[in-house]
C-alpha cells in the first residue's frame, strides 16, 4: 500500500528485483534530445542507470564524474544510458551538455518494471549526508558559473527517488545490478569498468607442458 512521508506518496515496488542473470526484453528508448535508443544494443554493453529527477544535485554530482571519463567508458565498449522520472521538457535544459543518452520516464513504467524503489533512506541515511551537503555545495556553484540550473521545488516523481544500475549483455543478459541503499550509493566509474572488464575478458588458456 502507498503511504506518505512529509507529503510525498511513496509506493513500494511489488516486482522481484532484477538480478544477475535475468533477461532484459528488446526495446527502443526515446532519449530527450529525440534520439532512439536500442535497450539492449547488439555491439555493445549497456550501463542502465536510475537517476532521480531533472537537476537533482547529487545525481549531477556523479554524472559529472560519468562525463569526465566518458571516452574511457566508451574505449571498455560500454554505451551509458540514464533515466529520471522527470517529463523531458524539464530534463532538456539539464542535459544539453550531456554526451550520453538521457531517458525521461515521469511515469516510471521502467523504475516499477526494474524494481527500483522511492525510500526515504534516500535522503536520511548518515551515509548519504556528506554527499548531499557536498553537491548542493558543487551544484550553486555550478548554478552560479551558468553551467547548471536550478532544480524544481516540487520535482516530478519527488525527492526520494533511490539509485540503480545495471550492465546489460548484448544479447540482454544483466551481468550486474546494484540497488542503492541511499541516495549517492551507486557505481563510481571505477567500479563499472572492473564490472566490464570482469564480464569481457576472455580467461587465458592453461598452457600445456610436454
Amino acid at each position: 500500500m502507498p503511504y506518505a512521508y512529509g507529503g510525498e506518496s511513496v509506493v513500494p515496488m511489488s516486482r522481484s528485483p532484477v538480478r544477475p542473470g535475468s533477461i532484459v526484453q528488446e526495446r527502443r528508448l526515446t532519449a530527450v534530445s529525440g534520439e532512439q535508443v536500442a535497450v539492449p544494443d547488439p555491439d555493445r554493453l549497456i550501463h542502465l542507470q536510475f537517476r532521480r529527477f531533472a537537476g537533482c544535485p547529487v545525481c549531477n554530482l556523479h554524472l559529472r564524474s560519468v562525463v569526465r571519463r566518458h571516452e574511457e567508458i566508451e574505449a571498455a565498449g560500454v554505451r551509458e544510458v540514464v533515466l529520471f522520472h522527470s517529463p523531458a521538457g524539464e530534463l532538456l535544459p539539464h542535459t544539453t551538455d550531456l554526451p550520453f543518452a538521457v531517458v525521461a520516464d515521469p511515469d516510471k513504467r521502467l523504475y516499477r518494471e526494474f524494481g527500483v524503489e522511492s525510500s526515504p533512506r534516500a535522503l536520511l541515511a548518515p551515509r548519504a549526508w556528506w554527499p548531499i551537503l557536498r553537491a548542493v555545495v558543487s551544484g550553486l556553484r555550478e548554478v552560479v558559473r551558468g553551467r547548471e540550473h536550478l532544480p524544481s521545488t516540487s520535482p516530478h516523481g519527488g525527492r526520494l527517488g533511490l539509485p540503480a544500475d545495471f550492465l546489460v549483455a548484448p544479447d540482454g543478459r544483466v551481468l550486474a545490478a546494484t540497488y542503492g541503499e541511499h541516495v549517492y550509493d551507486q557505481w563510481p566509474v571505477d567500479e563499472l569498468l572492473r564490472l566490464t572488464a570482469a564480464h569481457t575478458t576472455k580467461p587465458r588458456k592453461p598452457q600445456q607442458h610436454s
